[in-house]
C-alpha cells in the first residue's frame, strides 16, 4: 500500500515589525519649560489660575457658616415634569412640609418661574404642599423667581422677608444662602433629602463651580431682578394669621 506523498512545507514570511507611532509634539504653549526657573513660573501660573477659578466657591463657604432659625421658609423652583414638580423639587417641598408640621416654620414662600402660560412652577409647588397637609393660606407664591438672585432680592424687596430658612439641594444651598444674605435676608440653609446621587445630581454639583462665579458678580454689583414689581403683603398677612411668634 502506497502512502500519500507529503506535500512540501510552506514557509510563511515573518511578520513585519510594527512601526512605532509617529510622535506628535504638543503645541509650544503646552510644553513644559526646560529650565528649573521656567517650570517654577509655570507652576505659579497654574496655581494662580486655580485660585481665581475657586475663589467664588470659597466665598460661598466663608459667607454661609452661621445658622439662624426663623418662621419663613423659602423653597426655590427646580423644574416641572408634565406640570408636576420634578423629583428634586418634590424633595425640596417634602422638606418644607416637614419643617411646617414640626412647627419650625409658619409660612412657606415658593419662588419659581411663571414666564409662560403653560409653565407655572409656583402654582404646582403650592398644590403639592397643600396635598401634603400645609394649609393654602400658609403658602405664598412668587411668580418671578427666575433665578436664585432674583428670588432672594424679591423675597426681601417685594415680600418683606428679612429672615428665612432656605430649602434646596445640598450642592445649591450654600450659593442660595450667600446670595440671600447679600440681598439683605438673614438666612440659613436646609438641604433636601432623598435625592439619588445619579448623573443629574453630579451635573448639578459640578455646575455650582461655574455658578459661583455669577453669584459673586451678583453679590458685588447687585443687579435688579428681571422683574421687580410692587410690594406684596402675602408673607406678612400669612404670618399675622398664624398668631404671635412662639417664644
Amino acid at each position: 500500500m502506497r502512502l500519500p506523498r507529503p506535500r512540501g512545507r510552506r514557509f510563511l514570511r515573518p511578520p513585519r515589525p510594527l512601526r512605532s507611532p509617529r510622535r506628535v509634539r504638543p503645541p509650544r504653549w503646552l510644553r513644559l519649560p526646560r529650565s528649573r526657573r521656567g517650570r517654577r513660573r509655570a507652576l505659579q501660573a497654574v496655581m494662580g489660575l486655580c485660585v481665581l477659578a475657586l475663589s467664588p466657591a470659597a466665598w460661598l463657604f466663608t459667607t454661609t457658616g452661621g445658622q439662624l432659625r426663623t418662621d419663613v421658609a423659602v423653597v426655590f423652583g427646580a423644574g416641572l415634569w408634565d406640570g408636576e414638580p420634578s423629583p428634586y423639587l418634590a424633595h425640596r417641598l417634602d422638606t418644607a412640609a416637614g419643617l411646617y408640621h414640626a412647627g419650625r416654620v409658619r409660612v412657606v414662600l415658593v419662588t419659581g418661574d411663571n414666564s409662560r402660560d403653560d409653565y407655572d412652577e409656583p402654582d404646582a409647588m403650592r398644590a403639592y404642599l397643600t396635598e401634603h397637609g400645609v394649609p393654602g393660606d400658609r403658602v405664598v407664591e412668587d411668580y418671578a423667581g427666575f433665578d436664585t438672585w432674583d428670588s432672594c432680592v424679591r423675597a426681601r424687596k417685594i415680600f418683606g422677608v428679612d429672615r428665612a430658612v432656605l430649602i434646596s439641594q445640598g450642592f445649591h444651598i450654600r450659593r442660595a444662602v450667600a446670595l440671600c444674605r447679600a440681598a439683605g435676608v438673614e438666612s440659613y440653609g436646609v438641604a433636601a433629602t432623598g435625592d439619588a446621587h445619579d448623573v443629574t445630581w453630579y451635573y448639578g454639583a459640578g455646575r455650582e463651580v461655574f455658578a459661583a462665579g455669577k453669584a459673586a458678580l451678583d453679590a458685588l454689583f447687585e443687579p435688579d431682578p428681571h422683574f421687580l414689581g410692587p410690594r406684596e403683603p402675602g408673607v406678612a398677612r400669612a404670618l399675622a394669621a398664624t398668631g404671635p411668634e412662639p417664644g
